[in-house]
């Protein structure tokens, strides 16, 4: 299967090796970082909020002092999404009466990779609210995906993905409820974890509106990108709230279930040729693989809980369009429905390891002047509602699963990912499951 590469700069692991060995220094890692950042950001627009000086200062007392205990990451650099906050940025959520927005502490994620020896170098461009499958703003203009300017690196972690997938930085932190990690992940190429719902604390992630320590809200996550899996894997122990374990069952002996059409929403013929010939190579690589179960929820009723749930989450309970607001009774009867589902994934996780889908029924999308939900998305020559284009986000979020995406191939110039899904806190063996599966795909 052939995969489309952009960049052979050194991932983060790999970078706090060569740092470790005196190959480079914290500051020749955070120049050369920048030094790409500056010659391919002119075409990309990645990187909207610069931090070069204060990343050189701390470069600089790194590299003086050396390395402390526990610091995986000791001089790696990187960049993290808008709307997290580092002390002296703003926080817009790209919204220009937010623009002057300073924040005045880190989030809770900044400062765990900070202690744990990163270095940013800035904040990645977003779409308002962070609602949409491309990452364009008043504030800060467009980012274009890196494989074709003409088209969308996804959202709203787009400025993420599009920053790793072009080589500027080693790894990146998103944030997801509809998509949000995954299909920029999938639209640029690269790797993503969409976390268990509760895992990594998102404080210090909040919207402008809502002020410093609001809830973490239903349904949305953090989670990091990265060129390899196990970076991922690196970056979700260093931020993670709660021990993880992996399993220490071989791919070969797994069972897995494939699910490559949805009944809210057709699959581009593109992207399910693609998840095909993967499920293919994984059955002649000895995976046992079935294409259909009994076990499967009602997806289409999963789809619409799971979107009245994503509208009210996102408006905080405000009005919709139609001008009605959901009542607290709306919302706990979600909870419950929510509840079933979970249960439902359960029993599904019973017979198979793990669930293998599209992170979105598309390849990456041509730039829009209106958001991606409020159009129309071409599958296979047919235009179909932009938010039907949700259905496989929601199939992991609804249930609060994790979900570790992974590049399998290419049609048309354009990267394909595949979404690895597994039971509830079972993010580490998502991402094992996902290098195996990445290592059968590339011999």
């Amino acid at each position: 299967m052939n995969f489309p590469v952009l960049t052979n700069q050194p991932g983060a692991l790999e970078a706090a090796a060569m740092v470790a060995r005196g190959d480079i220094s914290p500051l020749e890692a955070v120049d050369g970082a920048i030094a790409r950042i500056e010659q391919l950001d002119a075409h990309i627009n990645a990187v909207v909020v610069c931090d070069f000086d204060r990343a050189r200062d701390t470069a600089t007392a790194m590299t003086r002092e050396g390395a402390g205990k526990d610091q995986p990451l000791f001089g790696v650099p990187m960049t993290i999404k808008e709307s997290f906050d580092i002390a002296g940025l703003p926080t817009c959520w790209g919204h220009e009466e937010y623009a002057r927005n300073i924040a005045s502490t880190d989030a809770r994620v900044v400062r765990l990779l900070k202690q744990a020896g990163v270095i940013f170098l800035g904040k990645t461009n977003v779409p308002p609210d962070l609602a949409d499958w491309q990452s364009a703003n008043p504030v800060y203009g467009r980012t274009h995906n890196p494989h074709d300017h003409e088209r969308s690196p996804g959202g709203s972690s787009g400025g993420s993905a599009a920053a790793v997938a072009s080589g500027m930085v080693p790894c990146e932190f998103g944030t997801d409820i509809g998509g949000s990690v995954r299909v920029p992940a999938h639209f640029c190429g690269i790797w993503g974890h969409k976390t268990s719902w509760g895992l990594i604390s998102k404080q210090g992630h909040e919207h402008p509106l809502a002020g410093r320590g609001a809830h973490d809200g239903a349904l949305s996550i953090a989670g990091p990108l990265a060129r390899s899996a196990a970076d991922l894997a690196a970056l979700l122990r260093i931020t993670a709230s709660l021990p993880l374990s992996k399993r220490e069952k071989p791919l070969k002996s797994c069972r897995v279930l494939v699910i490559a059409d949805h009944p809210s929403c057709p699959t581009d013929s593109a992207v399910r040729t693609l998840i095909q010939q993967a499920a293919a190579a994984l059955e002649s690589a000895g995976v046992k693989v079935d294409r259909s179960s009994d076990l499967i929820p009602d997806l289409d009723r999963q789809q619409g809980d799971y979107m009245r749930m994503l509208n009210i989450a996102m408006a905080r309970g405000a009005p919709a369009k139609d001008g009605k607001r959901a009542s607290a009774t709306d919302w706990f009867d979600l909870l419950d429905k929510q509840a079933r589902n979970e249960l439902a994934w359960e029993r599904v996780y019973e017979d198979y390891d793990f669930v293998l889908a599209p992170p979105a029924p598309v390849l990456a999308v041509p730039n829009t002047k209106t958001r991606v939900f409020d159009g129309t998305i071409e599958i296979d020559g047919r235009e179909v509602p932009g938010a039907a284009g949700l259905c496989w986000a929601g199939l992991a979020t609804f249930p609060n699963l994790p979900s570790t995406v992974l590049p399998i191939g290419e049609s048309g110039g354009l990267p394909c990912g595949m979404q690895v899904i597994g039971p509830r806190w079972s993010d580490l063996s998502c991402i094992q499951a996902a290098e195996e599966i990445g290592r059968v795909l590339h011999s």
